[in-house]
Formats: C-alpha cells, structure tokens, sequence
C-alpha cells in the first residue's frame, strides 16, 4: 500500500474519532444539563399553577389539551392554523394517584 493512501486512512480515522469525541461530550453536557436542571431559565416554583392533564393526538399536526390552572381545566385544540379553545371553565377532577405515589395502608 502506498504512504499516501495509508497516510489517507490515518487522517480519516483520527477526523472519525474527533467527531465522535464531540459528540459524546455534547450528549455528555445535555444529561447533565437536564440531570441538575441547567437546561431551564425558569426558577423553579414550588406550587404550580399551570399543568398539561391530558393530550390526544387526532391527526398528524394536531392535538387536544387538556389544561389545568388554578383547578379549572380547559379543553384546547391546538394545530398549524393555531389555537382554539373548545370548552372552558370545566371544573377540575380529582388527579388519579399512581402506583408509585400510593403508599400501601398498614395491615392491622
């Protein structure tokens, strides 16, 4: 094999290795971003006021939300052509406790 061509397999193999140093230490940087919270602006709130319940895919580009705030939900399609509200002012239902939350009651 010619010095040049060798020479052509050691520059490709050392550009592929850099490439893929950067772009584990990006992966890198985004785990620990969102791991210790870095990757927002927002100071955290202890009590939110504003939650997403609930969403319902019904074509490629559109969706149905179901937003709380301030225990009133409001139903809302949202697509390309913008937002409309469909039904609002509905009263809050009690948010359903899952498996992992529920603490076993003890035996007596």
């Amino acid at each position: 094999m010619p010095l040049y061509a060798r020479m052509d397999v050691m520059d490709f193999a050392r550009y592929f290795g850099a490439l893929l140093l950067v772009l584990g230490l990006v992966g890198g940087a985004g785990v620990a971003a969102r791991k210790f919270g870095l990757g927002s602006f927002v100071k955290p709130v202890a009590a939110r006021r504003l939650q997403i319940v609930e969403t319902l895919g019904i074509a490629p580009r559109q969706r149905l939300l179901i937003v709380r705030r301030d225990n009133v939900e409001h139903l809302i399609l949202s697509g390309p052509e913008g937002t409309s509200v469909i039904e609002a002012n509905i009263p809050a239902q009690p948010m359903p406790i899952t498996a992992q939350l529920a603490v076993p009651e003890a035996a007596g």
